[in-house]
């Protein structure tokens, strides 16, 4: 699976995970380059809380384009730190 926004692939893994519906990449699978750490918060009710990157390519920002749960419920332990994406990001295999 490829994460790609504005032309560029941001993350790429054959061990994604799959969780409702939306591809999570493992933290080594990112190319930290493009991403940029976001105060932005979210509380899922089985997840538990995420954190946000905002996403930065050629002098573009997608803000909060990137989510993922640093210490999430046990229900989602296999994801933890895992990251999604969503506005605008397309993951395609």
């Amino acid at each position: 699976m490829k994460a790609i926004w504005n032309g560029t692939v941001l993350a790429e893994s054959d061990q994604t995970i799959v969780v409702e519906g939306n591809q999570y990449f493992p933290p080594d699978a990112i190319h930290r380059e493009y991403f940029q750490e976001s105060g932005t918060h979210t509380t899922c009710s089985w997840k538990g809380e995420a954190s946000y990157y905002t996403v930065a390519v050629d002098g573009r920002q997608n803000v909060d384009a990137a989510w993922f749960y640093p210490q999430p419920k046990d229900a989602a332990k296999q994801i933890t730190n895992y990251i999604a994406f969503w506005r605008g990001v397309k993951v395609e295999a």
